[in-house]
């Protein structure tokens, strides 16, 4: 079977390609490096040629809204059209527990455009939306941070590590299409500001946490369980307190 991973060369995609081709899959990593640009379109219908799954993992190169919502609009609309000429059997996309709730979030809402396009595009599908991640934790702290002291807000926070990320993105997607979306989280679930701290604990920071009830996150606000699925989520099989000894 042949799969196209779109951001194959990121965080999740590198470990998802690996892992496909140590099972004898086809991968084609979907990057510009290799000749497939789905902003331009350069590439794709060729790289799309037998491929029956398509794992879009791609990011825009900044948050901001405007290139955000222009990649993630531009590079939908190329993969739909391009797939839909080439018969692919299922499309998934990594997208992010609780955007529907911050859609004032330029970002959040880039990623809603990006979901929409493959729902209406008549491909089958599966959403997966993903907490934060564990690796993400040092971008928090220094974001949030001033001088020695961390502000952490109390919200509900539920993170998970990369590698059940790419573990649950090759599950999901050599499973039927769900046509719907699916959430993935970590196996626990604690406020904001604890998980910080036992973070910068481990890793010996000389950092203090200041607990606040704002319920922020990287200064956006945040419904106190935005970050966190609300209903049924698989949860992901390696705790913090493992993964930090990695």
């Amino acid at each position: 079977m042949k799969i196209l991973v779109v951001g194959g060369t990121g965080l999740i995609g590198t470990n998802v390609a690996e892992k496909l081709k140590k099972e004898g899959y086809e991968v084609v990593i979907g990057s510009s490096k290799n000749g497939i640009n789905i902003i331009t379109g350069e590439g794709l219908s060729e790289a799309l040629k037998d491929t029956e799954i398509v794992i879009d993992l791609s990011n825009s190169s900044s948050p901001e809204e405007e290139n955000a919502i222009r990649f993630f609009k531009t590079a939908g609309q190329n993969l739909a059209e391009a797939e839909k000429q080439a018969g692919v059997k299922h499309h998934i996309i990594l997208s992010i527990v609780g955007i529907d709730k911050v859609l004032n979030i330029g970002y959040m809402r880039a990623k809603k455009i990006q979901e929409d396009t493959i729902k209406n595009s008549g491909i089958p599908y599966t959403i997966i939306r993903a907490t934060q991640f564990y690796e993400h934790t040092n971008t928090i702290i220094a974001i949030q941070s001033t001088d020695d002291k961390v502000h952490i807000s109390t919200l509900d926070y539920q993170p998970i590590a990369a590698e059940d990320v790419a573990q649950l993105v090759i599950k999901f997607a050599l499973e039927s299409a769900k046509n719907s979306i699916v959430e993935i989280a970590g196996p626990e679930l604690t406020p904001m500001d604890e998980f910080v701290s036992r973070y910068i604990n481990l890793t010996r920071q000389h950092k203090t946490v200041i607990s606040d009830n704002d319920n922020k996150y990287m200064f956006f606000d945040f419904p106190k369980s935005g970050l966190v699925p609300e209903g049924a989520h698989t949860k992901g099989n390696i705790y913090f307190k493992d993964w930090i000894k990695v």
